[in-house]
């Protein structure tokens, strides 16, 4: 149904109530009772609301997403319970259910194989480029002096600037160069840093071409900068996490399954995943199951690092998977290389009530601990939706997942879902025959009276 309406004006200086008021009015069939729900999920502690209200903007209430614990997960020789935030059944469940099955089986393992971000400075100018390259280390030195003061405190932390590069693109699009610049922005992510000091080179630079003496008084000075921000791709700020047992400690399975069936199984289950892309979406959609997950809990930017994992998943030109396996001279492994750009001091990270607990479960981690933490429970997600699929399918355990949201959809009471689970118990669950088994409950409950 199509709802006409009018547009608002200063809909944003209305204060919370009226904007809710105005959205309940305007969309709704009935609007007393969409308000009093969407009220209902207000914090009942008003400073925590504020704080809630000032993450976003034009907020009429909030939307709540549980909170939840894979534990067991041994990672490094270190014992976490991860925090994950996820609406997705059977996540946490199947995180949590690798972690116990390689804890006695040597755990999981994580390095980090580097920390680089990087931001660019775009811009179009056309004159000799040979010219601006033979000023360049000149232009370098002064780009660095004139961002001092906005590098000064994340070089007392160790980080800062690391590398700047001309890059030359005028074979892509007339004119077209970049300042590519890497960053180190230790435990923060960073983002405001890069891009504060991006926007300053983008002045220096300008300053430089327009009164440098090397370049002519003509269209060699005139330089339009296009744009300064930072990239999220990046390939640079790389993780490694893995698994690995001898391939008789893999153990048996029902159907039949020996340990040396379900690793040359698995393995090719894992090369498909390289080799076509249809499959490798899902395969990766499943990995960033466990990732975005903590990335959420810990007030990271999910959507920067889905980014970065799905471009790095084509750097190749073609779209595969982020895990690889292998199984060679009796040893089983699966390992998994992902770009995760985190931070664990600034931004929501300290601010969100939740992500401040998350982080202290994990034992208020650096960065680098969380990139391993967070690839780790990755490739756990993967490692146990992969484990289904060539085993029992991925809709038995699934489904059991969905079971309390199937009752809750069914309108079932306490006595009926509890009757329920103990009913689907080993059996196959689906929304039909849930509903058809509540059905015949409420016969013979109506019958009886």
């Amino acid at each position: 149904m199509h709802i006409n309406t009018k547009a608002i004006s200063g809909f944003s200086k209305l204060p919370k109530s009226g904007k809710l008021d105005w959205v309940t009015e305007q969309f709704f069939s009935d609007p007393a009772r969409v308000r009093q729900e969407l009220k209902s999920w207000w914090h009942s502690n008003e400073e925590q609301q504020r704080l809630l209200d000032g993450f976003s903007e034009n907020t009429i209430s909030n939307f709540p997403l549980p909170f939840g614990i894979a534990p067991n997960f041994l990672i490094n020789g270190n014992m976490y319970a991860v925090p994950m935030v996820i609406e997705e059944s059977s996540v946490v469940a199947a995180a949590a259910s690798a972690a116990k099955y390689w804890l006695d089986r040597g755990g999981f393992h994580a390095r980090v194989l580097g920390v680089k971000k990087m931001g660019q400075v775009h811009f179009s100018w056309g004159g000799d480029a040979r010219k601006l390259e033979s000023v360049f280390d000149e232009l370098a030195c002064e780009l660095r002096k004139n961002a001092a003061p906005i590098t000064a405190n994340m070089e007392k932390r160790g980080g800062g600037i690391l590398d700047i590069e001309l890059v030359n693109l005028t074979h892509l699009e007339p004119k077209y160069y970049q300042l590519k610049v890497t960053f180190d922005t230790r435990d923060s992510m960073g983002a405001n840093f890069i891009n504060s000091v991006l926007e300053d080179f983008a002045r220096t630079l300008d300053r430089f071409i327009s009164f440098h003496p090397v370049f002519d008084e003509n269209e060699e000075r005139d330089i339009h900068i296009i744009m300064s921000i930072l990239s999220n791709y990046t390939p640079e700020c790389l993780v490694r996490a893995w698994v690995e047992c001898p391939v008789e400690d893999l153990g048996t399975f029902g159907d039949g399954f020996t340990a040396q069936s379900l690793a040359e199984k698995f393995a090719k289950a894992v090369r498909i995943a390289r080799l076509d892309p249809h499959r490798a979406v899902t395969h990766n959609k499943g990995i960033f199951n466990g990732i975005d997950a903590v990335v959420l809990a810990t007030a990271n930017d999910f959507r920067a690092v889905e980014a970065c994992g799905h471009a790095y998943a084509a750097c190749d030109g073609q779209y595969r998977s982020l895990s690889q396996c292998a199984v060679e001279n009796g040893m089983f492994r699966f390992w998994l290389d992902i770009p995760l750009a985190l931070g664990t001091v600034g931004g929501l990270t300290k601010l969100h009530p939740i992500a401040k607990h998350a982080l202290e479960l994990l034992g208020n981690p650096s960065a680098e601990t969380l990139m391993e933490i967070i690839a780790c429970t990755g490739l756990a997600q993967n490692f146990a939706a992969v484990r289904s699929l060539i085993t029992t399918g991925i809709q038995q355990g699934h489904m059991k997942m969905h079971l309390a949201n199937i009752l809750n959809h069914l309108g079932a009471d306490v006595r009926e879902a509890e009757a329920a689970m103990l009913h689907f118990a080993g059996k196959t669950v689906s929304f039909t025959g849930v509903r058809e088994y509540l059905e015949g409950l409420r016969e013979v409950k109506f019958a009886a009276l």
